[in-house]
């Protein structure tokens, strides 16, 4: 079996429960998991005498290692970029005037950056800067591996800081999905055979052996609306008949591999509901849709967001106004659809602690990082 949890209904409320692993036990609702701030104090004493952190040390070590080789062997460069920006990849909740919770948009972390009026934000993404640098004409592929920065109140599935490794490239949106998966199936099989050891620590013989059989058809895929669909006929609740990410969250992502059987490929999500950069998809439906994938690992909900970026200068230009972008702050990236050199590109993000909960069966995603960060204290 994969992944740390189950979805349920449980006398009409969607229950989230974990199952455990060798170091912790279930949980029959994740919902009862809460970081404290006593929890942040006790980091350096567990650093020295917590024999998980050891192991977690071991993989972390080796997802790094294996991500790069990985990124070198399709062609991808490694880039060094700014973790400050005016450019936000996910400005709905900032800028379009109304907040909409459901959307997959992020706030992002201001700063008071010297003498300037204007805001300024810790990164969220390296999306747009890694789209920048394919500008340069003989460059095809690149990747980043970088801390990101989301003003999210933290829970059993989010930090407030974590660490990106991001990928775009002159590729088209499916040769995109392609890398993607292909970069989930290295790091299990780099993680089974070379860190055995630390692996067997956190999972059993079972467990072992469902990462030792997974591969490209342990996935399936299906568009959001199919998703949707299913949902509703799996639950026969009414709000699923309604395509919207409003009603979209974990507890579906988790359920829909538990009805499946699969780790997921989920395409074409709700144009308006999503980051801006989206190109739209020729697909025929009820509602605009974008040309986007998330990838969904089986037993836990979405580790990798995807897409391929529009092209037409006319076309972003009506994103930027539709969701109110203050033109000075994203000209750059609105001109770079204007240079001879420009090509479009489609990339994605992996949540490296997302991984890491999947792969471990870990409880909460802050037994992925050492030294996590939340909207508690930045302790220590």
């Amino acid at each position: 079996m994969l992944g740390p949890y189950r979805a349920d209904l449980v006398g009409g409320s969607k229950v989230i429960t974990y199952i455990g692993n060798r170091v912790f036990s279930p949980c029959s609702d994740i919902a009862s998991l809460e970081l404290t701030s006593d929890d942040l104090t006790k980091v350096v004493t567990r650093l020295g005498a917590d024999e998980s952190l050891r192991h977690l040390h071991t993989i972390d070590a080796l997802i790094f290692r294996e991500a790069v080789s990985y990124f070198h062997a399709v062609g991808a460069d490694w880039c060094s970029l700014p973790v400050t920006t005016r450019m936000i990849s996910s400005p709905g909740e900032v800028y379009r005037g109304e907040r909409l919770n459901y959307t997959t948009d992020s706030v992002p972390i201001t700063l008071e950056w010297f003498d300037q009026s204007r805001k300024i934000f810790l990164s969220e993404s390296s999306q747009f800067y890694l789209e920048l640098r394919l500008l340069i004409p003989s460059v095809n592929r690149v990747f980043s591996i970088y801390n990101s920065f989301r003003k999210e109140q933290g829970d059993f599935s989010h930090l407030a800081e974590f660490q990106h490794i991001e990928f775009e490239g002159k590729v088209s949106f499916e040769e995109n999905i392609a890398i993607a998966l292909g970069l989930v199936l290295h790091l299990v099989r780099g993680v089974l055979e070379k860190c055995e050891e630390s692996l067997r620590f956190f999972l059993d013989d079972p467990s072992i052996e469902a990462l030792q059989t997974f591969s490209a058809l342990s996935f399936k895929r299906l568009t959001f609306q199919e998703a949707m669909e299913i949902l509703a006929e799996d639950t026969q609740l009414p709000e699923y008949r309604e395509p919207s990410l409003k009603h979209f969250g974990a507890w579906e992502e988790i359920r829909l591999g538990q009805i499946i059987g699969k780790s997921l490929i989920i395409t074409h999500y709700p144009l308006e509901e999503i980051p801006f950069y989206h190109n739209e998809a020729p697909v025929n439906g009820k509602i605009r849709v974008a040309e986007n994938a998330d990838i969904v690992l089986s037993g836990y909900r979405e580790v990798i967001g995807s897409g391929s970026r529009i092209s037409d200068t006319a076309k972003l230009a009506e994103k930027a106004r539709f969701f109110n972008l203050p033109v000075a702050d994203y000209d750059p990236y609105l001109m770079s659809r204007a240079q001879a050199s420009f090509r479009q590109t489609a990339g994605f993000g992996l949540g490296w602690q997302r991984f890491t909960h999947w792969l471990l069966r870990l409880p909460a995603i802050w037994r992925a990082s050492h030294i996590p960060r939340t909207h508690l204290n930045p302790i220590p």
